[in-house]
């Protein structure tokens, strides 16, 4: 089996985010604040990216699940989300968009979650394109949201966090261990890997804060997955050396059932279709044992995302 677990679809481009508005410009472009760049290629004539189309590319790819995550970039998603969840329940998981820092906070929280099938809820605290940039003082131990960990955990729902760039505000590692010590029956994700790049491995002190972050692995309740990789290596191509690597290091420290392979599909179809991630991904596993490398394509995603 194997189960991307981190993926993201969308009616348009239409949110805000610490560098301004997002919108969708068309075929595959979308403006952020005053700049523009190619998210998607450059295929369709509204920028979207629906649930259709991740099956569609699900089925290409021989991909039999997906997690559907999501965040600020974008834009919130949670009807659209649930209808899709809804139309495809047997190869789509689904998180709630949701602001621990808005006001009115509790309210939503018990909206989304009640009576909905959503499993997870995915904070995207990163300061370019999430929550810290559009609340420049967010601390996720900050006492006013610490009621949030405890229903998530009586829930049993996932909580996933896309902490940013390493040293940045929302590079939250001592947050994150207080919480999931706290929380001992609170399943966390952490995307991308903690974000590893050849600029932060060229220095000690943001490649001790890397490791550092990779350790939370080592909490029983602690996960990673291993989305957008590609996109942190721009001077590399296919096979991308550089996250192999990053994946090795990671794995020596904490293991590969700590580790769950993720896409961030549809950003990455700008470097690579499914299929050649799909490849990617078994290249970057072989030397592993089979064992291990079912652990990293799907065996965790399933234990920690849909639970039998």
């Amino acid at each position: 089996m194997i189960i991307d677990a981190h993926a993201h679809i969308f009616p348009k481009v239409h949110s805000t985010t610490g560098a301004g508005p997002t919108r969708g410009l068309g075929y595959g472009r979308i403006a952020v604040g005053d700049k523009e760049t190619q998210l998607l290629p450059p295929y369709n004539e509204k920028t979207v990216f629906t649930p259709e189309m991740l099956i569609a590319n699900m089925d290409w790819a021989g991909v039999e699940k997906a997690v559907l995550l999501q965040g600020p970039f974008y834009g919130e998603c949670n009807s659209y989300v649930l209808e899709a969840l809804n139309r495809y329940p047997d190869r789509l998981v689904g998180s709630a968009y949701f602001d621990p820092w808005e006001p009115n906070n509790r309210e939503e929280f018990e909206t989304l979650t009640t009576s909905s099938k959503f499993r997870v809820v995915k904070l995207e605290c990163s300061e370019a394109t999430g929550l810290c940039g559009l609340h420049p003082n967010a601390r996720l131990d900050t006492p006013d949201i610490a009621w949030l960990w405890d229903e998530l955990e009586h829930r049993g729902l996932v909580l996933t966090l896309d902490l940013g760039a390493i040293g940045s505000r929302s590079y939250q590692t001592e947050a994150v261990c207080a919480i999931a010590e706290g929380h001992p029956d609170l399943r966390i994700v952490i995307a991308h890997l903690g974000q590893p790049n050849p600029s932060a491995e060229a220095e000690a002190e943001p490649w001790n804060l890397w490791q550092e972050q990779i350790d939370l692995g080592q909490l029983p309740n602690v996960w990673f997955d291993t989305a957008a990789l590609p996109a942190y290596l721009p001077d590399e191509d296919f096979p991308y050396p550089a996250a192999e690597r990053y994946l090795h290091l990671a794995i020596e420290r904490i293991g590969p059932s700590k580790i769950l392979w993720g896409t961030d599909l549809p950003g990455l179809l700008q470097h690579l279709n499914y299929p050649q991630l799909v490849r990617l991904a078994k290249l970057h596993t072989q030397a592993l044992s089979s064992d291990a490398q079912a652990m990293i394509l799907g065996e965790n995603a399933r234990r920690v995302y849909i639970v039998d």
